[in-house]
């Protein structure tokens, strides 16, 4: 047999995407090229590796094990190249860290300075909810989890980043004021999805005093409960970390009430007893020794409002 790492590589991407044209974008690579590699790898078995029925492709059972070898196979070239680099004393290696959906505006100012200073370590996220974020923990397919909320069912390891400030919020342009707790009763309130660690906190706040709730919409992103903000549907707590734009252009405004801030912890998590790679080392290592000061440099109009 014949086959080339980028093969395999084009090849588990059309797996995990189910798609030659979304495995294309993702790969940014011409759909029609990715077709004549995975021809090129089609060519070395007798069997197939996918087959289409109607417009969907599916992966056979012989494709599927094929796929596992494959990310064998790479995991092992990978392992070669992180060898090499560290014998060269270039620190390498993979790091995948979940995030759960707000954490999406808080890890990329923590990762860029460590990826300047460390280009040859790879970091995948994987943005989803905290339900799935603490499965994965369980699971260990993640090796660090960015949360608000520590999860008690697992057992970890934690490093507090920075504050996590959650603030009632509704339209610029809603006529009245909202200023004690029962003038929530006559708006409606914007949840975000079941799972989500910001409506669990919402929920928390509301059930604490006792708050009669009216009104009720559910939405599963941060961006969809913006936008049915802005667009005068209701009002909803959220974190003040995904607001700054709306903030800043005054088409969102804080409604000051009792009670509130909400006020959580942004915390680094991964499971203890996890063996750990000199590069997670050197992450945990960077996290504690710089996380106070890119707070401030990127988040101090958050912590202070």
């Amino acid at each position: 047999m014949n086959y080339t790492l980028h093969q395999l590589r084009i090849f588990l991407k059309v797996v995990d995407c189910q798609s030659v044209t979304r495995a294309s974008e993702e790969l940014y690579l011409t759909q029609p090229a990715v077709s004549i590699q995975l021809k090129k790898l089609q060519d070395q078995f007798e069997l197939p590796l996918t087959e289409v029925v109607g417009r969907q492709l599916y992966v056979t059972d012989f494709g599927q094990k094929i796929a596992e070898t494959s990310r064998k196979i790479l995991e092992e070239a990978d392992e070669i190249r992180y060898t090499i680099e560290q014998y060269k004393g270039l620190l390498s290696g993979k790091i995948k860290i979940s995030v759960v959906s707000t954490g999406k505006y808080v890890i990329p100012y923590f990762l860029k300075p460590f990826m300047d200073k460390y280009p040859g370590v790879e970091i995948s996220i994987d943005v989803s909810n905290k339900n799935r974020v603490v499965e994965g923990l369980h699971k260990n397919d993640s090796d660090f989890s960015l949360v608000s909320v520590i999860p008690k069912e697992v057992s970890i390891n934690a490093i507090e980043l920075m504050q996590n400030r959650l603030f009632l919020v509704g339209s610029s342009s809603y006529p009245d004021e909202i200023k004690r707790l029962s003038d929530l009763k006559k708006v409606t309130l914007i949840y975000r999805e079941e799972g989500s660690a910001t409506r669990n906190a919402m929920e928390k706040f509301l059930n604490r005093h006792k708050v009669s709730v009216g009104n009720t919409m559910e939405l599963v992103s941060n961006e969809a409960v913006k936008q049915a903000i802005n667009a005068g549907i209701g009002f909803s707590i959220m974190p003040l970390i995904g607001l700054r734009n709306e903030l800043a252009n005054s088409s969102i405004k804080i409604f000051p009430i009792k009670g509130l801030p909400i006020i959580t912890n942004w915390n680094l998590v991964y499971n203890k007893g996890k063996s750990l790679t000199p590069a997670h080392e050197e992450l945990i290592r960077f996290m504690e020794e710089n996380k106070t000061q890119i707070a401030h440099d990127h988040f101090k109009w958050a912590l202070e409002n």
